[in-house]
């Protein structure tokens, strides 16, 4: 699996196309079959500004790059509706074939929720290459019961296309004592893989606007790759057999008494 940390240029479709064909081409020739890229990569992250981008066009050419290389991939566009425009993420597999598309449910901020309507529907479960995978976007890993929904139902693995802004500092405050987004990739996301025993690949922009620290995190909590915050490249290898004996280590799912929170 491959997870690729960049920052989508807004405005620039074409040439962020081109980067993600260029890094589809290095992910193949490392013999990875999965890449992961960030929310809204290919029109770079501005709700306000992209929610009109041609979403058919974009996951077109996404699908020629998953074939061309012949790699599973995992790219975020505007899917626009009757019923709504939405973010949603799509997963193509190597012949580039869209086996899934998935709608953001939670939307973060005034911007998003200005620009685009929620998701009301859980990710599919879909097999590929001997995994059970399910989509997410960003916000969505930060809502406990989303993940936990994805691992009752069979997910090995969630592949999250994700755009988490750099906050900064607030008040004045001490470092401990301040929100610090980066928090979610170091604490949030390793949680979320260790309470439900699953692999979870987490594709970010990169620093000054975006915090970085894309990560590959095991169904222990564990660290298979964490990037820094520049443009980056993360690998790792996923294996089903990892997510069964994570279970049997930690047996959160088994021991759920869901009726005494009715």
């Amino acid at each position: 699996m491959a997870v690729l940390q960049a920052l989508g240029v807004v405005d620039d479709v074409d040439g962020n196309l081109r980067r993600l064909d260029a890094y589809a081409a290095r992910v193949a020739d490392h013999g990875a079959e999965i890449l992961v890229t960030p929310e809204l990569f290919a029109m770079g992250y501005a709700p306000a500004l992209v929610a009109g981008s041609d979403g058919p066009g974009i996951r077109t050419e996404l699908s020629d790059i998953a074939r061309r290389h012949g790699i599973a991939l995992v790219g975020s566009t505007v899917d626009d509706a009757a019923d709504g425009r939405y973010i949603s993420a799509s997963l193509f597999d190597r012949q580039g074939t869209e086996l899934t598309r998935y709608r953001k449910a939670h939307l973060f901020g005034a911007e998003e929720q200005a620009a685009f309507s929620p998701g009301n529907d859980l990710p599919e479960l879909v097999p590929l290459l001997g995994l059970t995978v399910a989509l997410a976007i960003c916000y969505d890993i930060e809502f406990p019961e989303f993940a936990r929904s994805a691992a009752q139902r069979g997910a090995d693995v969630l592949l999250i296309p994700t755009a988490v802004p750099a906050t900064g500092d607030v008040g004045g405050r001490a470092p401990e004592h301040t929100y610090n987004a980066e928090r979610i990739s170091t604490i949030l996301v390793p949680a979320r893989a260790l309470e439900n025993g699953v692999y979870i690949a987490y594709a970010n922009h990169t620093a000054p606007d975006f915090t970085g620290m894309s990560t590959i995190t095991s169904p222990y909590g564990t660290f298979l790759g964490l990037a820094g915050h520049g443009e980056e490249l993360l690998f790792a290898d996923v294996d089903q057999a990892e997510v069964v004996r994570a279970r049997e280590l930690n047996t959160y799912l088994t021991c759920r008494r869901p009726g005494l929170f009715a």
